[in-house]
């Protein structure tokens, strides 16, 4: 297929990678009316051994807003209480969210869930799919990609988005750099069962040179997770069980009688992030944009959080409702909150790698201070569990606006499942009539006697609100943001 056309059977939309940033993204695209093809290299399984364990309550509303928080619920098991040095507790039953708790469910049930979703949407997967390559102009892009088989072809798109993960295809063939460095190495990972149940559904604790994790899939295996100061070996040196009892023993004080592995490994954990999450019409999300340690549990949903973000935006472009510089805000919006998870992953390790006296005062003193400052020990909670990041707004604007909203209580139920099928919701204290819109605005008013206007954005940011609005105000901002009544042809992107 030549690099300059697209045929008619061409996807809108081609998403590279398919771990649960790709699934929800595809699955948002293909909801949206977007011809949308997931490609990966894998063979078409879900693998049960997960890195990710745990969904934080931003997430959980995203998920929410799909349709999907529910069954996942049922599936993992609740943690309201984080324990960090064995003196800090983080509450989140206090959180404003109806998920105010941590839910600890392994990335396969999450990645299941999104691809039933996908599927159902439309979404085409290709898999057993390598992308070698890729070049674009202003009017799409092309991959090169190699089969199982070792078939070469071509495919175009209007846009390509890269979730293909820490060695991200996508992003090396734009030459984008990926600056940061390996934060600990010689990590171990072992599946095993336990004779000895742990008191505590998340198990973690560090104590001199010695880190150790353990959490449970559900099915009578756990993930343990330890690293040892001195143990300093490659990736790909063997490791035996032993090694991972020592480790949990030392940090820990016990190794719950560990037996049985069925999977171990060790890897090495970096903090990097991509300058650009942008170059022209290719996107890159999740761990194929930002990297960082597993510390706090942010890494699936910072991926997942970036798809939501970046979704209804290319749908809009892709349907021509909006102009492309919109696709520019993925950037202004999701890059620094990159940033700042890389910051508070880290913060977390280097806490719990603290060595020497002063370094271990200074974490005494820190956790001290945290666990009486009630102000900085939430806004904390609030960046681990995404909750509390919001997003630029422009001069002038409303205070809510870029700001997340919590599930409110409308007059006909509740937001998040207002938001389902990808939709702006308008709250409104005076009736108005979504129109030739409805099929991308649901009109909600307040079930409270609440007088601020606010149109809230499908991944539950507020675009723009109002106190006592008019009604050619309201329909100046719904015009701005839902788009023309009759959507027009495709815009160009912008470089």
């Amino acid at each position: 297929m030549n690099g300059n056309t697209r045929s008619t059977a061409s996807p809108d939309v081609i998403v590279v990678g398919c771990g649960p940033t790709g699934l929800l993204l595809a699955g948002d695209l293909a909801t949206a009316g977007v011809r949308v093809t997931l490609v990966e290299k894998r063979p078409h399984e879900i693998s049960n051994l997960s890195r990710a364990f745990v969904l934080h309550a931003r997430t959980l509303e995203q998920l929410d807003a799909r349709g999907l928080a529910d069954g996942l619920e049922a599936k993992g098991q609740a943690l309201d209480d984080i324990q960090l040095f064995g003196r800090l507790s983080f509450r989140l039953d206090t959180l404003h969210s109806r998920f105010n708790h941590l839910l600890v469910l392994p990335q396969y049930e999450v990645e299941k869930a999104l691809e039933r979703r996908a599927t159902e949407a439309g979404v085409r997967f290709v898999h057993d799919t390598e992308v070698t390559g890729l070049t674009q102009d202003a009017e799409g892009v092309t991959l090169d990609v190699r089969g199982a088989d070792g078939g070469r072809e071509r495919m175009s798109a209007g846009y390509v988005v890269g979730t293909d993960g820490l060695h991200s295809v996508v992003r090396k063939a734009l030459r984008l750099g990926f600056p940061g460095r390996s934060a600990i190495r010689s990590v171990v990972l072992a599946d095993v069962r336990l004779r000895e149940e742990p008191e505590t559904l998340l198990t973690v604790n560090a104590v001199g040179d010695a880190f150790a994790f353990i959490a449970p899939f559900g099915d009578g295996y756990y993930r343990v997770i330890g690293w040892h100061r001195g143990r300093n070996v490659p990736d790909y040196a063997p490791l035996e069980l032993d090694e991972v009892q020592n480790i949990a023993r030392l940090a820990l004080g016990r190794d719950y009688g560990m037996h049985d592995p069925r999977w171990m490994s060790r890897f090495h954990s970096d903090e990097r992030q991509a300058p650009s999450y942008r170059v022209g019409r290719v996107f890159l999300a999740g761990d194929a944009a930002h990297v960082h340690t597993p510390a706090g549990g942010q890494g699936m949903n910072t991926g997942l959080q970036d798809a939501a973000n970046l979704g209804w935006k290319l749908a809009a472009v892709v349907d021509g409702r909006s102009d492309a510089a919109l696709l520019d805000t993925y950037q202004t919006e999701r890059h620094p909150v990159g940033r700042s998870v890389l910051r508070s992953s880290g913060g977390i390790v280097r806490l719990a790698m603290a060595k020497y006296p002063w370094t271990l005062a200074f974490r005494t003193a820190l956790t001290t201070f945290l666990d009486h400052a009630g102000p900085v020990r939430r806004r904390a909670v609030g960046q681990v569990t995404g909750v509390g990041y919001t997003y630029p707004a422009p001069r002038g604007a409303h205070r809510a606006t870029g700001r997340r909203v919590p599930d409110v209580a409308l007059e006909n139920g509740r937001l998040y499942e207002a938001l389902r099928g990808g939709r702006f919701v308008l709250i409104t204290p005076e009736p108005y009539e979504a129109g030739e819109r409805k099929d991308r605005l649901t009109v909600e008013r307040w079930a409270s006697g609440k007088r601020t206007t606010l149109l809230v954005r499908p991944d539950g940011y507020v675009a723009w609100a109002a106190e006592a609005a008019s009604g050619r105000d309201i329909e100046s901002a719904v015009a701005e943001w839902v788009g023309r009544a009759e959507p027009q042809s495709v815009a160009p992107a912008s470089s």
